[in-house]
This record gives structure tokens, C-alpha cells and sequence, in this order.
């Protein structure tokens, strides 16, 4: 992905070492997998992943077919915001929602950027619920703007997350309205800033925020680069206090605090725009790893079993978090 996340305080990033301040981004399939042959594509898109636990002990959640999503994403190679490549990978993202029952909307918007203005489209899958209230699960699904940067763990990784919770969401009907959301824009073109990076994500709270429809969204949930070997989510500072909380306890309780840890970071993302609208938000994300950025973001490095833990934590959180938004 290319700068759109903004790290900040003195924390130290395997591999980046030498910057004090980082910008970062942060987005069974029966669909025909998409052609190959696209920059970035090698034999990493070969390698055997490790098996994920079982759905039947997660929840449902099935980390086989997240991971067969990433690897479908990864096929399509680098998909920056108004590339053909972005393109295919919205196609595959609605198709799978189609698919699994969602309703699925399109918010079709032109950002201007520092390249120009750029066709951009946020995909919505909008479950309603019994209630008023909204809960927002989110995700960005655009690559950065780097040749042969196919975004592995950089948002295929949480874009796989969140269609494995469409199939198993879309079907239920809890007290809250839940949207499924894949933001487009989420990199920067340049250099990562408040007005360059998270195009999709301000569009939407922008958006809400106008129709009147922000006020009913009472939690909002992003995941990012969440598919690491050896997955180390620390609680990033910025995000809600309670909701933070809620989801690192349930990641305890499940037996998830080594992957859950109690240290912190700052990180500016696709929730600081819903943050700054008052919006209570958490950002999920696995942020230290040296490939962050580089074209080594490859396939190999996505572990099925952390795509499984991810989605178990939010499957089992989801529950509390509708009583506590009631």
C-alpha cells in the first residue's frame, strides 16, 4: 500500500528501523480465478500455506477460504485506485458478495489527489438488523501505487477477512444494522498526509455525515495487514477505549492474547476519519513487519491461521458489541 497510515511516537518497525515517524497505508471461492501473469505474480503464489484450524473451532469462520481469497486477489497483481488491475479486484469482491447472499451497493466517487483526479469506488454490503444502530466491519482493498506491489498482507489479507464474514453475516439478522465495508483510496499517492491517503474511508463518514445517517453508526471496526506469520496485533491509541477493550478481551477469552498484546502504537488509518467525526473506532491491524511497503509482500508471507484468529475474535466480539451499541 502505498503511505496512507501514519505512524507516530517512538516505537521501532523490524525492518524500518531507521525512521522515527512512518507513513503506512491502512482494504471457496467459485468465482474463475483471475488471469495471471501480472507484475508481482511468482512463485510465492505457489507456496503451501499451513493448514487453519478447523471453521467448526472458530466460529465458522473458515481461514481455507479467506486464504483462497487473498490468493485470488495477489493472482490479479498490483490493483492501485483507478488501475485496470483495481478494476478486476472489485469484480471479484462484489461477485463473492453476490454470492453469498449480501446486498451488495457501490459508492462511486472521484478523489482529487496529487496525480489528478482518480475514479475511485467504495463496495458496500448492508445487512439490516432489528435495530437502529449501525456497526461498521472495514477494510480496504486497493494495492499501493508501486510496480510489481501486489499487497499480500497489505490489504488482500483483511479484504479476505471480511468477505469470509459476509458469508457467514449476510444471512443473519442481529439488533444492529451491519455493513460490510472495502474502502478504495486508502494508499497514498504521494507522500501520506490528512488530504492524500484514506480517500474512501472520508468519502464514506463524509458522506454519512451529510445524509444524516452518521449519527446511528455506534461502532466502527477496521482490520489491517492482519495476516502475518507470527501475527503481533498491539492495541493502536488512538482507537475507542471500550471498543478496544472489548475486542482484546474476547481475543483472551478465546486464547488469542499472544497474538492480542497489551502494547501499544499510534497509528493513523481508515478509522481516523470516523474518529474525528466522533464515530467510536478501533483499528485491528499487524503493523510491524519489514516488508511493509516493499514488492516482498508476496503470498508467502500470509499465514492461514492468523487470517482464522482475526475472524474468530470478530465473529465471537460482534455479539457484545450489538448489546453494547443498543
Amino acid at each position: 500500500m502505498s503511505s496512507s497510515r501514519q505512524v507516530r511516537g517512538w516505537i521501532t518497525v523490524a525492518g524500518l528501523a531507521c525512521l522515527a515517524f512512518a507513513a503506512c497505508s491502512r482494504s471457496s471461492s467459485s468465482a474463475s480465478p483471475p488471469a495471471s501473469g501480472a507484475a508481482g505474480v511468482n512463485a510465492a503464489a505457489q507456496v503451501q500455506a499451513p493448514q487453519p484450524p478447523p471453521a467448526a473451532t472458530t466460529g465458522g469462520f473458515d481461514g481455507a477460504r479467506a486464504y483462497r481469497d487473498v490468493q485470488q486477489l495477489v493472482a490479479i497483481g498490483p490493483h492501485s485506485p483507478g488501475s485496470e488491475g483495481i478494476r478486476r479486484a472489485q469484480g471479484y469482491i462484489i461477485e463473492q458478495l453476490k454470492q453469498a447472499g449480501c446486498p451488495v451497493q457501490e459508492q462511486d466517487f472521484h478523489a482529487s489527489t496529487s496525480v489528478g483526479t482518480v475514479a475511485m469506488k467504495n463496495i458496500l454490503a448492508k445487512i439490516p438488523g432489528t435495530g437502529a444502530n449501525t456497526i461498521l466491519i472495514t477494510t480496504h482493498y486497493d494495492s499501493k501505487q508501486m510496480e510489481g506491489f501486489v499487497g499480500a498482507d497489505d490489504g488482500a489479507s483483511s479484504t479476505a477477512v471480511v468477505l469470509e464474514l459476509a458469508r457467514l453475516l449476510c444471512p443473519r439478522r442481529g439488533s444492529a444494522n451491519l455493513w460490510l465495508v472495502f474502502f478504495d483510496g486508502e494508499e497514498a499517492f504521494g507522500q501520506w498526509s490528512r488530504t492524500d491517503g484514506t480517500y474512501g474511508s472520508r468519502q464514506l463518514a463524509a458522506s454519512l455525515a451529510l445524509g444524516g445517517e452518521l449519527r446511528n453508526v455506534r461502532a466502527m471496526i477496521l482490520a489491517d495487514m492482519v495476516g502475518a506469520f507470527d501475527l503481533r496485533i498491539k492495541r493502536e491509541a488512538n482507537s475507542t477505549t471500550w471498543l478496544t477493550n472489548l475486542i482484546w478481551e474476547t481475543a483472551a477469552r478465546l486464547g488469542y492474547a499472544k497474538t492480542f498484546l497489551n502494547d501499544s502504537l499510534y497509528i493513523e488509518d481508515d478509522h481516523t476519519p470516523f474518529l474525528a467525526r466522533g464515530v467510536p473506532a478501533v483499528d485491528i491491524i499487524g503493523f510491524e513487519v519489514p516488508y511493509w511497503h516493499t514488492v516482498d509482500d508476496t503470498l508467502d508471507k500470509i499465514d492461514p491461521r492468523s487470517l482464522s484468529i482475526v475472524g474468530h475474535v470478530l465473529i465471537e466480539a460482534l455479539p457484545e458489541i450489538e448489546k453494547r451499541v443498543r
